[in-house]
């Protein structure tokens, strides 16, 4: 019989408040991260808009000498999963740390530094190059750091599938305790690509809102004047153990990972396919992991980006696989207030599906004052939701075509 994944802390640093309860507040009351961006001068951008983390100090949680030898994202992460672990109470000893794993992600990695070093080495020459540069700015430093930092010992990897990387890393860790290979993984993701070369590339792409005087009602998903996403940053990480395990140790269970699902479009670079046909499939793998009917699932937190021909693709998904039930499911943007966290987003996205069902509470879409005619469901509009949740969805969608959806459950279901 295959071994039950539960969730058991959450921790989340976002551009709405640093730490989960925070965070969770803004989202309650439709807050928006959006603003100006301040980390450069963007005057000379088409996208001067970005949702940062506001009011991070790296050193309130790694040593203030240690800080300049890793990226951002990896700040994030050790914050990030100080936090999960916090309300988790999972203590990491010598005679459970080969039975604790890491499994972190980022979608681009450490461009604050690639950036930085790069400049030093067209400044002052090659010899003046950090000896951390390449460490502090690899992908899979998150996990490692987190691992050296923590004492994990267990299975220690990193994903990178763009903005599915997070849910997949938690997909990945629901698989190692089913099977066995671990009692409980630190599992998420973080990213931070607030930087010239990230912004100016994702504009050329023209994925990005223009609407630069009105930052906080720029992400607007299935608004018909929707103009694309607003990038964000930050990192969403849980802790994920088998059900026994944290009931031997009075853990505070807090939602259920029922299932998973995964699929390719094999379609386009960025583009979804405008069949859905990706997007259904890994939303009705997750469902046949997990047991569900369509009609079990109260909640889809949505990939909801915002950009055009995205929103009107996920709409189309959910009718598919739901059909007579698509519209009775309440589907719902949290990127409408935090932006788009990339390789965070799945893992940031997950962490609050588990605060909506702890809390009964389904969070809004904003900025979506007319939906344009086929994006016709129910997206909580505006106000956030009191509902009796028991099955919730949440999606995340890459370039490269590659899904991820994951299904998450009250635990007193």
């Amino acid at each position: 019989m295959s071994r039950r994944v539960v969730v058991t802390g959450v921790g989340l640093v976002s551009p709405l408040g640093i730490g989960t309860d925070p965070t969770w507040e803004s989202l309650v009351a439709g807050r928006s991260g959006a603003s100006k961006i301040t980390r450069f001068d963007a005057s000379d951008f088409a996208v001067q808009i970005a949702a940062e983390v506001k009011g991070f100090d790296a050193s309130d949680w790694i040593e203030p000498k240690e800080v300049k030898k890793f990226d951002l994202f990896v700040h994030y992460a050790l914050a990030a999963s100080t936090m999960a672990l916090e309300r988790s109470g999972l203590e990491i000893t010598e005679e459970n740390a080969t039975r604790v794993g890491v499994v972190l992600g980022s979608g681009i990695g450490g461009f604050p530094l690639i950036e930085r070093q790069h400049s030093t080495l067209l400044d002052r020459g090659p010899k003046r190059v950090s000896p951390f540069f390449i460490p502090g700015a690899i992908i899979n430093m998150c996990s490692g750091l987190v691992s050296i930092r923590t004492g994990a010992k267990g299975p220690n990897m990193a994903t990178c599938t763009a903005c599915s990387t997070s849910a997949h890393a938690i997909a990945d860790s629901l698989l190692y305790i089913r099977h066995g290979y671990a009692d409980a993984i630190i599992a998420g993701g973080s990213e931070a690509v607030i930087t010239p070369m990230p912004l100016a590339g994702f504009a050329s792409m023209r994925a990005l809102s223009t609407r630069n005087d009105e930052p906080e009602r720029a992400s607007r998903p299935w608004d018909k004047d929707r103009d694309g996403f607003v990038i964000g940053e930050g990192a969403g990480i849980v802790i994920l153990e088998e059900m026994e395990h944290a009931k031997e140790r009075g853990a505070p269970i807090l939602a259920e990972v029922l299932g998973f699902g995964m699929s390719s479009d094999a379609y386009h670079i960025s583009a979804p396919s405008e069949d859905a046909d990706g997007a259904i499939r890994v939303i009705q793998n997750a469902l046949d992991d997990a047991s569900l009917n369509p009609e079990d699932v109260d909640y889809i937190n949505a990939h909801g980006t915002a950009t055009p021909a995205g929103d009107i693709v996920e709409t189309r998904a959910v009718k598919g696989v739901f059909k007579d039930h698509a519209k009775k499911v309440m589907v719902s943007s949290t990127k409408s207030m935090s932006g788009h966290l990339l390789g965070a987003a799945g893992g940031f996205e997950f962490g609050v599906v588990v605060q909506a069902l702890v809390n009964g509470v389904v969070p809004p879409t904003i900025n979506l004052d007319e939906p344009d005619a086929e994006n016709d469901l129910d997206y909580v509009p505006h106000t956030a939701r009191e509902a009796d949740l028991k099955v919730a969805l949440t999606n995340s969608f890459g370039f490269g075509g590659t899904n991820g959806c994951l299904a998450v459950g009250r635990v007193d279901r």
